[in-house]
């Protein structure tokens, strides 16, 4: 691919402010960028087995051309590897690699790599400098930017972390042609997301322009530019997600529910199809509280469809828990408030809002004529 000059989204944080860079060959280009704003440091690379080799020896390479010497840590890839057990490791091999606090720690993989790695520069030194070099497109639109880090827990998905803001994002696009298909898709879920909380215009585009994306060049640089500019807004705003940034979760409390109702086995669901699903969910479900109009929805499914994500609860394989199970997933997902539960629902494409007063028995219903099971008995054969 042609090393064009990349484009640059900031993330408006005043002192704190930092580049996103996105196109393509960034990583042999990473260590001119990374020394020209964080002079004569040294590196420790955290990546995973499967990110190491395809990607790990171009970004030695490239930090070494930008005289940065470089430690490496590899981990094993997957959603467990976010545990206390890998961020000692990685707090472990920092240390022991003699890195000072003005080093760097470059997170090179998808979301779990760069929550880690971003929640064991946050705390390691009490703190280091702390770069971002996002593989996935899940990644390099949403998990990456923002500062959100941390590990799971037993008792849940991302309850010990910290907000840890990293100095700079380079989201090479190149790195993506290696993505499974399945994955880009996944990634492409949160792409759609932005255009569905606020930018209707450009979820228009992606109607239009979904398969140029997925084929790479100019449209998917723009796209991913176009997702960090909506997300660098929010952070901005509301960088604690005190207010505004739960917006970001649209789609996410029905699809949080449903993978933990898989067992979060990504046989099954990735977490870029289930936030797909919780979008069509999340549309259909502010139709039937007549807050937007059915068209909506479908339009939303339609272009799910069209890209090749699952839409609904049946294109899930296996059977699923009951409604009521299900509902218990999203209590424990969101704080319940007196007895009601937080949604971000919709009144039309672009217009996501958050509700803070959803009854309880308005999403069970919607569950039952929304579940694979209800689905067989009304129409059957």
């Amino acid at each position: 691919m042609s090393h064009t000059e990349p484009v640059k989204v900031e993330v408006g944080l005043g002192d704190r402010a930092y580049d996103i860079l996105i196109g393509a060959g960034l990583l042999l280009g990473a260590g001119i960028e990374i020394a020209g704003r964080l002079p004569g440091t040294r590196a420790a690379i955290v990546t995973d087995e499967n990110v190491a080799a395809a990607h790990l020896e171009t970004l030695k390479a490239g930090l070494e051309k930008g005289g940065i010497q470089v430690a490496v840590i590899t981990l094993p890839a997957g959603e467990k590897t976010k545990s206390f057990a890998h961020l000692e490791e990685v707090v472990d091999g920092v240390l022991a690699a003699k890195l000072e606090r003005r080093d760097v720690v470059v997170a090179l993989g998808g979301g779990v790599i760069g929550d880690l790695a971003g929640f064991a520069a946050g705390i390691v030194r009490r703190g280091m400098n702390f770069v971002q070099v996002p593989t996935s497109l899940l990644a390099q639109v949403d998990s990456s930017v923002g500062g959100k880090t941390g590990i799971n827990s037993a008792r849940g998905k991302n309850l010990v972390g910290v907000f840890n803001q990293p100095r700079l994002v380079l989201a090479d696009t190149g790195v993506l042609d290696t993505l499974p298909v399945r994955e880009f898709r996944a990634g492409y879920a949160e792409l759609a997301k932005y255009g569905l909380i606020d930018r209707p215009a450009f979820f228009a585009w992606l109607e239009e322009n979904w398969q140029k994306v997925f084929a790479g060049g100019r449209e998917r640089t723009e796209a991913i530019a176009e997702a960090c500019r909506a997300k660098a807004d929010v952070v901005a705003r509301d960088e604690f997600e005190t207010g505004d940034r739960a917006l970001l979760n649209l789609g996410h409390t029905f699809g949080h529910a449903l993978e933990a109702a898989t067992d979060y086995d990504g046989a099954r669901l990735v977490h870029g199809e289930g936030v797909a699903i919780g979008m069509a969910l999340a549309h259909r479900f502010s139709a039937r509280l007549n807050l937007a109009s059915p068209d909506d929805a479908e339009r939303v499914e339609a272009h799910l469809r069209a890209v090749g994500l699952p839409w609904r609860m049946a294109d899930i394989p296996g059977d699923l828990p009951d409604a009521e199970a299900l509902l218990g997933f999203i209590t424990q997902d969101k704080k319940v408030s007196r007895g009601a539960l937080t949604f971000i629902l919709t009144r039309g494409v672009g217009q996501a809002f958050i509700a803070k007063d959803v009854p309880p028995s308005e999403v069970l219903s919607f569950l039952k004529a929304s579940h694979p099971e209800w689905l067989k008995m009304s129409h059957p054969g």
